[in-house]
C-alpha cells in the first residue's frame, strides 16, 4: 500500500527524532490520525483533554528538554485551542512546532464546516515561520523547515496540512524547477561570539565598576560555571529574572534570588545600590526594579540581537550565546577585590533568608501559603522538576524555592497564563521519565484546566520510569492574584462575584482520578505530607487550605500601592480587617533583628 501524506510526515517525525506528539484528535486530521495507527506508537500520540493543554504540554517539553515540543489539532475550533499555549512559547522563546488540519482544499473559501483562514490566525504567533502544504511535494521541505526555524529562532512555527492532502499518496519532490528539496534533519550547534572590540568594551565596563550587579536569565542556562566565574572574579550579586530561576542555586551566597514584583528584597537592594550592571540572557520587563537609569553604566549579554538595551540603556553589546561570551570576557577582567560590595550582597541575602522563614511562620487562617512552598523547599528532591503556574501562588513560589542541585523550574514567564501547570508537568514527566515532577497551582488555575489534565496524567502513569507526579493546590476560594491587584492597583475593594471560586474538595476528585488525595488544614502536617509525596509510588494531589489574606507584598511598596490598597479597605473590602492584621505582622517580620 502506498505511503501517504500522513505516513510520510510521522516519518519525518522520527528523523527529526521526535518521541511524542501532544494533541487531539478530530476529522480535520483524520489522515493523520490513521497514519498514528499504522506507526506502532512511532512517536507516540499522547491524547490531553483539550488542544490548549497539548500546546502547553508541548511548551513543557520543550522547556525541560531543550528540544522542540511538537503539537497536533484538528481545523477550525481544534487549531484555535492551541493558540493560548502556542502565544506562551512565542513569548517565552521556546521551540514548539504545531501541524494542524484544514478543511479540504475543495470546500475552501466555501463557508465549509470548520473553515476557519488559519493562516491568518496563525501569521503572528508563528511568525517565524508558517506554511500550507496544498501538495505532497511541500511536505519535507515544509517540515524541516518549520524545525530548523523553531530551533534558531526559539520560537513556535505551524505547518497547516488539508484533510485531503493528508490523505493523498505521497509523492517527494524531484529535481526539477519550481520543486524544493531538504537536506536530512540536523541539530546545528549555535555557538555564537561578539566580536573582539565589543568584547573589549565590554571589560572596560565592568573593570572599573565598584559595585556589579549580574542580572540572569533563561539564555544564562547552560552557562552555569562561567557565570559563576564572572561573578567571582567581579565580586558581583546575582538576581534572577523569573524564567531563569534555575540558571544558578540559592545556596549559592551572592544568589539574590528573584527580581521584580514577585521577587526578593535583595534583589531589589542589589540594584539599587550598584553602579555597573551586566545582563545576560534576560528580557525582564520590569525596568523599575532594575537600576535608575543612568545610575549604572551597563553590559548586556544575548543570542537575539533585537534585545538589546530593550529594557535598560546598555554601552556594550554583547550579541552572542551566554557561555561561549562569558567565557570570551573571563580572561579580559582584572581581579581587584571588591569585599565590602559582595559582603553587603551577602548579609542581605542571610538576612532575607531569616525574614523569609519567620513569614512563613506567621499565623493564618487555615494555612500560610508561604509554609507550603519552605516545607517543600527543606524536602524536595536535588533533581526534582518545578511547573509553577500563574496567580499568588507564583509569588511564593518564586520567592520560598531554594533552587539547588539539578533542579529545573518555569512557568509561563512572559504571558503569565493561568492553567499551564499541570500540562507542563506531563511535558516534563515526557521529557525527563526518570525525575520526580512539581505542579504549583492555584485553585482558579486547578479549576480552569488542571482538574481535567489529572485524567491526562493517571492515563500515562505507565510511560514515567519515576511514578512520583505531584500536584499542590492552593486552595484559598479566591481569584486571589487579581482581588490583590484590584486593592493595589485600582484602589478597589474585593469584588465577590467575580473573585470568589466554587468550593470543591480537589482532593477528592483526585482520589476518583487515580491519584492520592490529601487535604491539609494544618500547616504542622505540611513536612509530612510533602515526605510522604515523595516517598509515594504514584500521582499524588496536595489539597492545602489557604488563607486568602496573607498579602503578596512586594519587594518594595510605592507610595501609590498602599495609598491604593488602603482606599481599597476603606471602601468596605469583605475582608479587611484579615488583611490589614496578615499585612503588618508578615510586614513586620522584615523589621526584626537577624541571628547575623
Amino acid at each position: 500500500m502506498a505511503a501517504t501524506v500522513g505516513d510520510q510526515l510521522l516519518a519525518r517525525l522520527r528523523e527529526w527524532g521526535v518521541e511524542q506528539v501532544f494533541g487531539y484528535p478530530g476529522d480535520g486530521i483524520n489522515g493523520i490520525i490513521a497514519a498514528f495507527g499504522e506507526a506502532e506508537d512511532r512517536p507516540r500520540f499522547i491524547q490531553t483533554r483539550h488542544e490548549e493543554a497539548a500546546a502547553f504540554a508541548a511548551v513543557g517539553y520543550a522547556k525541560f528538554s531543550g528540544r522542540p515540543g511538537v503539537c497536533v489539532a484538528t481545523s477550525g475550533p481544534g487549531a484555535i485551542h492551541l493558540l493560548n499555549g502556542l502565544y506562551d512559547a512565542k513569548l517565552d522563546h521556546v521551540p514548539v512546532v504545531a501541524i494542524v488540519g484544514q478543511t479540504a482544499r475543495s470546500a475552501m473559501g466555501g463557508s465549509y464546516q470548520q473553515g476557519v483562514d488559519l493562516r491568518s490566525l496563525f501569521k503572528d504567533v508563528a511568525s517565524a515561520y508558517l506554511a500550507e502544504v496544498n501538495v505532497p511535494e511541500q511536505l519535507p521541505f515544509t517540515l524541516d523547515l518549520a524545525f530548523r526555524a523553531a530551533e534558531t529562532r526559539q520560537a513556535p512555527t505551524a505547518l497547516i496540512i488539508p484533510a485531503d492532502v493528508q490523505e493523498a499518496e505521497y509523492t517527494p519532490p524531484a529535481h526539477a524547477i519550481k520543486q524544493v528539496p531538504s537536506s536530512p534533519p540536523s541539530h546545528p550547534a549555535v555557538r555564537t561570539l561578539p566580536a573582539e572590540a565589543e568584547l573589549d568594551r565590554a571589560a572596560e565596563i565592568l573593570n572599573a565598576g565598584e559595585r556589579i550587579a549580574i542580572l540572569a536569565g533563561q539564555g544564562a542556562r547552560g552557562a552555569d560555571a562561567a557565570l559563576r566565574q564572572i561573578a567571582d572574579a567581579t565580586d558581583a550579586g546575582v538576581a534572577k529574572a523569573l524564567l531563569g530561576k534555575d540558571v544558578l542555586p540559592d545556596d549559592l551566597p551572592y544568589v539574590t534570588g528573584s527580581i521584580g514584583l514577585l521577587g526578593t528584597r535583595p534583589s531589589y537592594e542589589l540594584m539599587r545600590g550598584c553602579d555597573t550592571l551586566l545582563i545576560v540572557g534576560s528580557n525582564m520587563p520590569y525596568s523599575q526594579f532594575m537600576p535608575e537609569f543612568g545610575q549604572a553604566r551597563a553590559v548586556q549579554i544575548d543570542l537575539d540581537g533585537s534585545m538589546i538595551g530593550l529594557r535598560y540603556p546598555v554601552e556594550a553589546a554583547l550579541v552572542g550565546d551566554a557561555e561561549a561570551t562569558l567565557a570570551a570576557l573571563l580572561p579580559r577582567l582584572e581581579p581587584r577585590g571588591r569585599p565590602d560590595w559582595r559582603e553587603t550582597v551577602e548579609g542581605n541575602v542571610a538576612s532575607w533568608w531569616e525574614t523569609l522563614e519567620r513569614q512563613s511562620l506567621v499565623e493564618a487562617k487555615p494555612v500560610n501559603p508561604m509554609r507550603v512552598v519552605r516545607e517543600l523547599s527543606e524536602r524536595i528532591p536535588d533533581d526534582a522538576i518545578v511547573a509553577a503556574d500563574s496567580g499568588s501562588s507564583t509569588t511564593w513560589y518564586a520567592r520560598q524555592l531554594r533552587v539547588r542541585g539539578t533542579m529545573r523550574c518555569s512557568l509561563s514567564g512572559t504571558l503569565a497564563t493561568m492553567g499551564c501547570a499541570v500540562p507542563y508537568a506531563i511535558g516534563a514527566k515526557f521529557a525527563h521519565p526518570d525525575r520526580p515532577v512539581v505542579a504549583l497551582v492555584g485553585d482558579g488555575a486547578m479549576q480552569m484546566n488542571g482538574l481535567a489534565e489529572l485524567l491526562t496524567a493517571a492515563h500515562y502513569l505507565d510511560r514515567w520510569e519515576d511514578p512520583r507526579f505531584v500536584v499542590c493546590v492552593f486552595n484559598n476560594g479566591d481569584l486571589n492574584m487579581v482581588t490583590w491587584e484590584l486593592r493595589a492597583m485600582g484602589g478597589a475593594p474585593k469584588f465577590e462575584p467575580s473573585q470568589n471560586l466554587p468550593s470543591v474538595s480537589y482532593a477528592d476528585v483526585a482520589n476518583h482520578l487515580g491519584f492520592q488525595g490529601i487535604t491539609v488544614t494544618d500547616p504542622e502536617r505540611l513536612g509530612e505530607v510533602w515526605d510522604l509525596a515523595f516517598a509515594a509510588q504514584g500521582p499524588v494531589l496536595i489539597d492545602v487550605h489557604c488563607d486568602p489574606d496573607v498579602p503578596p507584598i512586594p519587594p518594595h511598596v510605592s507610595r501609590d500601592q498602599l495609598k491604593s490598597t488602603t482606599e481599597a479597605l476603606l471602601k468596605g473590602d469583605p475582608d479587611a480587617w484579615d488583611v490589614l492584621v496578615r499585612g503588618v505582622k508578615t510586614k513586620a517580620q522584615e523589621l526584626l533583628p537577624h541571628r547575623r
